[in-house]
């Protein structure tokens, strides 16, 4: 059974699923399917350890039980009695069915088909184990129902609490990036701790500092975390052993020089304590302007979230903040490459510049931006817009 070929899922945000199926190449994974919000792809019970500890921009990781057609309730109920539940689920541990979307489905009541699928689990693990009476008391197999044009899958969620809760943000600013979420913009801005310095002007509670850090130390985001399937009896302890002792001897110290500034000295602050928390020292924070930063570096990536002027009566002072910010930066960070992150509207028009690309994301629901400007004197040959 531990070496048995598992169909597995990780989601992620939306415009993250290509760094998310670049993440698994790099772990060695093939049969790769991308779909909108998640990647599948084949594995085992060792892997399900595996990625939950390394995937970085993942929110969580599935096992895909089954999928099957089902327009009635019936449907429903029998072709979910003949998954294997009980390859999986004990007769003492427990089973909600925490999450259900329906989507262009006859099936469409969401509060009827988890009821359903827990009572057809319930038939199945009663029959599988030959009890009348499941307690429920023991380790936990949340699961995932998904319903999109007719068709059903079926999953186990193997993380439990997203993937997102690193553990090290106990204390956290204004407007906070997720954490796979910030790990997903470094990813995309290709920056290579190898060659070059990273800074982000706008550090906050530290997060982009921390999976920066993460990167350049080859740091498993989730070694100093529990999961769901810790406990899950199909997957044995010495799985978990084995991963986890990989993530450990994949660790190298931290050489590159990461940079973080806020103008405000209690942001510092819990960015130091969230660094400390997340095991990382190195990164260097201080209390500054991102309209007057400067650099002994003379290149590097600026990898930033900074105020979006959400209500419409900031909009004009966010717009300000940019403009200040693309001119200093043009003239003092002339070779670093910029990447920011931001939901104001006229963003490209404030900073001055038009970026080399940039792409549709969602910080925490809202539709954001993601803009590169790589090596904007040397790209661009210092070109502005007015």
């Amino acid at each position: 059974m531990t070496t048995k070929t598992l169909r597995l899922m990780a989601t992620t945000t939306m415009g993250l699923e290509s760094v998310l199926s670049h993440e698994l190449k790099q772990l060695g994974y093939e049969n790769l399917e991308v779909k909108n919000g998640s990647v599948e792809f084949d594995g085992t019970f060792a892997d399900v350890c595996r990625c939950n500890l390394w995937l970085r921009t993942a929110g969580r990781v599935y096992i895909q039980l089954g999928t099957f057609n089902a327009t009635t309730f019936d449907e429903l109920f029998e072709q979910t009695m003949e998954l294997p539940w009980s390859d999986y689920i004990g007769p003492d541990d427990e089973f909600p069915v925490s999450k259900i979307s329906s989507r262009n489905s006859e099936l469409f009541s969401k509060s009827d088909g988890q009821r359903i699928v827990k009572k057809a689990v319930v038939e199945h693990l009663m029959q599988a184990h030959g009890v009348q009476k499941l307690p429920e008391t023991e380790s936990l197999f949340p699961i995932r129902v998904q319903i999109e044009s007719d068709m059903v899958t079926l999953s186990l969620d193997t993380t439990g609490s997203s993937l997102s809760n690193r553990g090290y943000r106990a204390a956290q600013g204004l407007a906070p990036l997720r954490e796979t979420l910030a790990a997903g913009l470094i990813l995309l801005s290709r920056w290579r701790p190898d060659l070059e310095p990273m800074m982000d002007p706008f550090c906050g509670s530290g997060t982009l500092l921390i999976e920066a850090a993460m990167i350049a130390q080859k740091m498993a985001p989730g070694l100093n975390r529990r999961f769901a399937s810790d406990d899950w009896d199909c997957i044995p302890k010495s799985l978990w052993t084995a991963a986890c002792d990989e993530a450990e001897a994949a660790k190298i110290p931290l050489e590159t020089p990461i940079l973080g500034s806020d103008n405000h000295w209690k942001a510092c602050q819990l960015a130091r304590e969230n660094c400390e928390r997340a095991g990382i020292t190195g990164v260097h924070i201080q209390e500054h302007d991102a309209t007057t930063i400067r650099s002994s570096h003379n290149k590097g990536h600026i990898i930033t979230n900074p105020p979006y002027g959400e209500r419409l009566s900031e909009q004009d002072e966010a717009a300000e903040l940019y403009k200040q910010m693309g001119e200093h930066w043009r003239e003092h960070l002339p070779y670093w490459s910029y990447f920011v992150i931001s939901a104001h509207p006229q963003f490209e028009t404030s900073f001055g510049e038009k970026s080399d690309k940039h792409r549709k994301l969602f910080n925490g629901g809202m539709q954001c931006y993601f803009y590169a400007y790589n090596n904007f004197k040397k790209k661009s040959g210092g070109r502005v817009i007015r």
